[in-house]
């Protein structure tokens, strides 16, 4: 069961640029993950939790809301590592 979440550098100062109930949704889905696990989390619909595709094949996205989106990925050791938070503009959709 995975429940380890590593944050980059560049996530960190990504997550402190988000408005204040982003960071708090960030910080919900972290909890969530230490206590059920990255499995029992994903199946919670209100996250979205997706492959992603083209550039980022191997990395996975949760949607914070609509606007704003966690990537990571899951490492060789079990780990997940967030990478970037992410502003969605709506003509990237």
């Amino acid at each position: 069961m995975i429940t380890v979440v590593k944050i980059t550098k560049l996530a960190v100062k990504n997550l402190k640029r988000t408005p204040l109930h982003i960071q708090e949704k960030f910080r919900a889905w972290l909890v969530a993950v230490n206590k059920a696990g990255l499995a029992e989390t994903r199946k919670r619909p209100g996250w979205h939790d997706e492959p992603l595709h083209g550039d980022r094949k191997g990395q996975r996205s949760i949607r914070l809301n609509k606007q704003w989106r966690a990537i990571y990925l899951i490492k060789d050791d079990g780990t997940i590592e967030f990478v970037e938070i992410i502003e969605i503009t709506p003509h990237d959709y």
